[in-house]
């Protein structure tokens, strides 16, 4: 299916089932995590349990897959020892996706999104951004830039933005995805604060959504997600988003949580419960329903449940 005939079912208001993680799956399956770069140079040696993955969410009833592109980026892989595999990272991640969807059951239309994130070095067991090792904006800009490129040349049918929260890289971010022409997915991360409001998933500080949600362009993006965000703290962004953005929302949350280089599955949510959010979030409108980090084939198969419930 050409992404043209799956935005016509966008425009029509189907029901879209997103995959669920891609790296905290590898993770799950027992594949080490860089310690400095998290999930991104495990591509290289994975590429058919890579696929298996993908494929398994296919027949669970994910309509999307995502390349395990999200810690790809070269300020990630350079300081990992990987810069010389940047672009071998990127196309073996694109490339297992793309024929993931070559063996999906006939009669299924998938597409395959890149994942671009604005992640920068965390510091170790921890979720914080290492400001020591963090380039200056010139170069976090280039190299979103050269993935965005990478993600084009490999093949994929759209650019998905995923866990903007932090306003500079944002912008940098999404410039770089606009840049490629391709279509443009925007997920935005957010969480509550102590008050239980609704703020940004940024954990250095306090800062609000309304900063990342006003760097949404009126044209140039097709979907507008809230992702790696608590299930429920998703709702209750979901109603700020359709205040700013009128087109398809979509809503994959994570579950359990991260200390660099690995994600915590003792908290993840039960694939029965989040059947109940993810029948909150269709009521609300929303399009598009997948899980993010630590959500599993079990949770792709209950947003399947629901859809198929309708």
């Amino acid at each position: 299916m050409s992404y043209f005939q799956f935005k016509q079912r966008l425009d029509a208001g189907d029901v879209i089932v997103l995959d669920g993680g891609t790296g905290t799956e590898l993770e799950r399956r027992g594949v080490p995590m860089s310690p400095d770069a998290w999930c991104g140079p495990a591509t290289l040696g994975n590429a058919e349990l890579l696929t298996q993955i993908h494929l398994d969410y296919i027949n669970a009833g994910s309509d999307v897959i995502t390349a395990n592109t999200y810690a790809a980026n070269s300020m990630m892989l350079t300081p990992a020892g990987y810069g010389d595999k940047i672009e071998e990272i990127v196309k073996t991640a694109v490339d297992a996706a793309l024929r993931a969807r070559d063996l999906a059951p006939k009669g299924r239309n998938i597409i395959v999104g890149g994942s671009l994130s604005h992640m920068v070095p965390l510091n170790p067991g921890t979720d914080t951004v290492d400001q020591v090792r963090t380039p200056p904006p010139p170069q976090i800009a280039e190299s979103f830039h050269q993935l965005a490129q990478l993600l084009k040349a490999g093949g994929v049918d759209h650019i998905m933005l995923e866990m903007m929260y932090e306003e500079n890289r944002t912008a940098m971010a999404l410039q770089a995805a606009l840049d490629t022409g391709l279509p443009v997915w925007f997920g935005l991360a957010a969480r509550r604060n102590d008050a239980g409001k609704i703020i940004s998933f940024n954990l250095a500080q306090e800062s609000p959504l309304k900063a990342v949600l006003d760097l949404i362009p009126e044209k140039g993006v097709d979907v507008v997600s809230v992702m790696h965000t608590q299930p429920q703290a998703v709702s209750d962004t979901i109603s700020m988003v359709r205040k700013k953005f009128s087109g398809p929302i979509g809503a994959y949350p994570d579950s359990g949580y991260f200390e660099m280089p690995n994600w915590n599955f003792t908290e993840v949510i039960p694939a029965e419960k989040l059947e109940g959010f993810y029948a909150e979030w269709l009521d609300m409108g929303v399009q598009l329903i997948g899980g993010c980090c630590g959500l599993t084939v079990d949770h792709i198969h209950a947003a399947q449940r629901v859809k198929s419930s309708r």
